[in-house]
C-alpha cells in the first residue's frame, strides 16, 4: 500500500465545501444571534462566536484528511511559498485551484445561510475598515498563520482542529475586526446584510490587511521554527489518500 494525495478535484471540492459550511456558520450563527437577543450585541457575539469555534473544529476534522482543511487563501499562499522552499506543498496550479473554489464556497455560503433563515442576499452595506480594525486583522492573521504551520513543523498537526477553533474563537474577542483573517471568508461576507456581513468598500482593505498578516507570520515561523518549509504538505492536517501499489 502506498499513501498519496488525493486527485485535484477532489481536493478543491473539499476546499469549497469546507469553506461554504464555514461561511455558512459565521452568516447563520450571526442571524439567529440577531433574532435571538435583538438589543444586546455582546450576546450576539457571543453565541456568534461559540458556533464558529465548533463548527470550524469539526469541518477541519472531517474535511482535513482530503484537502489539508485550508478553507482560507491566506493559508494557501503561505503553503505554496513555503513549499518553493523545499519541493513540497501546494503547486501553482493547485493554489490558484484552492483560491478560487475557497472564494465560490464562500459567496455560497453566505447565500445559503440567508436563504435559511428566510433572509433576502443583500449586499452588506456595514462598513469595517478603520485603521483599528485593519491593524486587527494583521494581528488576527498573523497568529493563525503562525499556529498552523508552527503544528505541522512539529509533528503535532492532530492538534490542529481543536488549536485553530480555539484561536479563532479567542481571536473573536481579542481582536477589535473580530477575526476575518481569511480573504475567502470576508468576500463571502459582502453577500449578506446581517450581523456578520461587511460592505464591498471595506474588503479591500481587509484582504491587504490579512495578506501582510500572512506575511507577518510567515516571517515569524521561519523565525521559531527554521525547518518549518518541510512541513508544508501537513498543513492544516496531513492530507493523503491510501491505494493499493502494482
Amino acid at each position: 500500500m502506498t499513501s498519496q494525495e488525493p486527485p485535484l478535484w477532489r481536493r478543491a471540492s473539499a476546499e469549497l465545501i469546507g469553506t461554504s459550511l464555514l461561511v455558512m456558520i459565521v452568516v447563520g450563527s450571526g442571524i439567529a444571534a440577531q433574532q435571538l437577543s435583538p438589543h444586546d450585541v455582546g450576546l450576539q457575539l457571543l453565541q456568534n462566536s461559540t458556533a464558529t469555534v465548533l463548527g470550524l473544529t469539526v469541518l477541519i476534522l472531517v474535511l482535513g484528511p482530503v484537502s489539508g482543511a485550508h478553507f482560507n487563501p491566506a493559508v494557501s499562499l503561505v503553503d505554496w511559498v513555503l513549499g518553493r522552499r523545499s519541493g513540497t506543498g501546494l503547486t501553482l496550479p493547485e493554489l490558484g485551484t484552492y483560491v478560487i473554489a475557497q472564494t465560490v464556497g464562500g459567496m455560497s455560503g453566505s447565500v445559503m445561510a440567508n436563504a435559511m433563515f428566510e433572509v433576502g442576499t443583500s449586499i452588506s452595506v456595514k462598513e469595517r475598515a478603520t485603521p483599528g480594525h485593519l491593524l486587527g486583522e494583521v494581528v488576527a492573521t498573523a497568529g493563525l498563520v503562525l499556529l498552523i504551520f508552527a503544528l505541522a513543523a512539529t509533528k503535532r498537526g492532530a492538534l490542529a482542529a481543536p488549536a485553530v477553533g480555539a484561536y479563532i474563537g479567542a481571536a473573536y474577542w481579542f481582536t477589535s475586526s473580530t477575526s476575518f483573517a481569511n480573504p475567502a471568508v470576508t468576500v463571502g461576507r459582502i453577500f449578506t446584510d446581517t450581523f456578520a456581513g461587511i460592505a464591498p468598500a471595506s474588503v479591500p482593505g481587509f484582504v491587504i490587511a490579512q495578506l501582510v498578516g500572512a506575511a507577518a507570520g510567515l516571517g515569524l515561523l521561519l523565525a521559531l521554527f527554521p525547518s518549518a518549509a518541510r512541513a508544508a504538505d501537513d498543513a492544516v492536517l496531513p492530507h493523503t489518500s491510501v491505494s493499493s501499489s502494482s
